[in-house]
């Protein structure tokens, strides 16, 4: 029951969803709640993959992939796109530390914030749209939960850069224990998908290295520039690790220009 009650705390703290009255509240239990950050993965993904596939139905793929990318925005509040932006202006605009997280928690979006996240969106779009619907749709139910392991990564092995912040009470805390139960919850859904066939052993290998590089290069500008992570560096993270996910699944299909 208090496994239940911590995914439902970070159920609510990722996404836009409400979650039962029984279920309660207290400050310690959200430092425990992001070994189920994955699996907040599986229903957003889940979510992204049924409206895809009911859009698929009647209408052309590009728009499909644009419809089920706006539902995993709605479902989250752009929770993880607007820490992705703010990481971009941050880091993209400030020279020293202090410059750095003070430009993150400005709540405008200066032009690197809005150049990055028009980036992210057109290739999260394009990259879904280019892949056949049941590829689409599983790339989805793949990128989700993998892309939030890469960023409860940080919190495993980064310290937290800010004194304060909204993130703090779920960064302080997660041992190697909780994080194996984050990356088995991340995990089934990829070892599913090659035990069923959906995509080759190959394919989702490239997938995860893609989310690992992309979550080591991260890490690595955080350490250097601010000497950790803020709750923005992990959608940051996330945001990467997603597209990197969609991108190796698409190269998979050998469907390069100059193929």
């Amino acid at each position: 029951m208090q496994q239940l009650r911590l995914f439902f705390i970070a159920l609510q703290f990722f996404t836009r969803l409400p979650i039962p009255r029984w279920v309660g509240f207290q400050p310690e239990w959200l430092h425990h709640a992001s070994r189920y950050f994955p699996l907040v993965g599986w229903v957003v993904g889940a979510i992204a993959a049924a409206v895809y596939a009911l859009a698929a139905l009647v209408l052309p793929a590009p728009v499909a992939a644009v419809l089920s990318t706006a539902a995993s925005i709605y479902l989250t509040g752009a929770f993880h796109e607007d820490g992705f932006a703010d990481t971009c202006d941050g880091f993209g605009g400030g020279l020293t530390r202090e410059r750095v997280l003070e430009i993150m928690k400005d709540s405008r979006v200066g032009a690197y914030g809005a150049i990055g996240i028009a980036c992210m969106l057109g290739l999260k779009c394009t990259a879904l749209a280019m892949l056949p619907p049941a590829g689409a749709i599983a790339a989805l139910l793949l990128a989700h939960p993998i892309s939030r392991l890469a960023a409860t990564s940080l919190i495993w092995r980064m310290t937290y850069a800010r004194g304060e912040g909204k993130s703090k009470p779920l960064a302080q805390e997660i041992s190697g224990g909780e994080f194996g139960i984050a990356s088995a919850t991340a995990l089934l859904p990829a070892a599913a998908m090659v035990a069923y066939g959906v995509f080759t052993p190959w394919a989702i290998g490239g997938a995860l290295v893609a989310a690992a590089c992309a979550a080591f290069w991260l890490a690595r500008i955080f350490q250097a520039r601010i000497g950790g992570y803020t709750g923005d560096c992990l959608g940051a993270v996330q945001q990467l690790a997603e597209v990197a996910v969609y991108l190796a699944v698409l190269a998979s299909f050998k469907h390069g220009a100059l193929a």
